[in-house]
């Protein structure tokens, strides 16, 4: 069992506890993550993966009818009823699903409504348990400043509860070590290339800063072989600086002070925000996986939601 800290209220917006990353599960059902038989989801490759093979399930013996294929007769059935009876089979649904979340330093901050280490840890939650109800393993890494905490998947609430805990735990932890290590990111998706079998599907939620040259090396392998989800996470102040005046920051000692109201500071800084959001559509667009950017400025639901429908849209049209 979870020890009681875990489980305590926590600093709404700031940080999140282990209850509500569980209370995530009543939300599941106000957007369609996955697809169910009677609704597909507008995202191509979260349903079954073209890379699994012909995984069947036995489900019934039913009398033949015209069309039903000749190779799935029921010979033994068919002798003794001598009647033509065919074997039906419905799809295997179960599949690992990988969630691969970041909760370090640089996460630890917010303009608006939430940090985004809570929004991170609440879309990996949901994610998680709407995985579980699609019948899927659900496993998964929660990489931080200088360490990572892996939950292999299994189809089993107990497992996904041992990764919430590992989030949670990890959440409360912020900041923690201020030496943040620049290639966790990429280590954390190295393992996930190590450990999981094609077919999988990683959901990636992590920082929109964190894309570099070697992690996009480390997905561009790791999508050869399973499907990803891309969710990176920003805030408002991560795109565009306020026209504020003298602004000054400080971590560790050290001091920077800018001038907010120089309009070239300004467009630079604007610049460079445009650039990592574009890199992150390159890359969506390069390996062909779904691309779902999340802002603190709005409600996590409300954000998949929009994407979806916006995903069905580009379908329809």
């Amino acid at each position: 069992m979870p020890d009681t800290m875990h489980l305590s209220p926590s600093q709404p917006g700031v940080r999140v506890n282990l209850a509500e990353l569980i209370d995530m599960r009543h939300r599941v059902r106000e957007v369609q993550l996955f697809s169910s038989p009677s609704r597909r989801s507008p995202l191509i490759g979260l349903h079954h993966s073209k890379l699994r093979g012909r995984g069947v399930d036995f489900d019934q013996v039913r009398i033949y009818q015209a069309g039903d294929d000749v190779r799935t007769i029921d010979w033994r059935v068919t002798a003794r009823t001598q009647e033509p009876h065919t074997k039906l089979f419905h799809e295997e649904r179960e599949r690992p699903i990988y969630i691969l979340v970041e909760q370090s330093q640089r996460l630890f901050f917010s303009s608006r409504l939430m940090f985004k280490s809570v929004l991170a840890a609440q879309v990996a939650s949901l994610i998680g348990w709407a995985a579980l109800d699609h019948n899927d393993r659900v496993g998964g890494l929660v990489f931080g400043n200088n360490e990572h905490h892996e939950v292999k998947p299994r189809r089993s609430k107990q497992s996904l509860l041992q990764l919430l805990s590992r989030l949670a735990k990890a959440n409360q932890a912020l900041p923690g070590n201020l030496q943040n290590n620049r290639d966790a990111f990429g280590l954390a998706l190295r393992r996930a290339r190590e450990v999981l079998r094609p077919g999988s599907l990683v959901v990636v939620v992590c920082d929109e800063r964190t894309l570099n040259d070697a992690s996009e090396q480390q997905l561009s392998l790791l999508a050869r072989h399973c499907e990803i989800l891309l969710l990176p996470i920003s805030d408002p102040l991560d795109q565009q600086l306020p026209d504020a005046g003298r602004l000054r920051f400080a971590q560790q000692g050290a001091q920077l002070e800018l001038d907010s109201h120089n309009r070239d500071l300004r467009k630079a800084y604007q610049t460079q925000g445009e650039s990592r959001t574009a890199r992150w559509q390159r890359l969506s667009q390069k390996l062909g996986v779904p691309l779902l950017p999340l802002t603190t400025e709005r409600e996590m639901v409300d954000q998949l939601r929009d994407h979806l429908n916006g995903q069905r849209s580009r379908k329809q049209s």
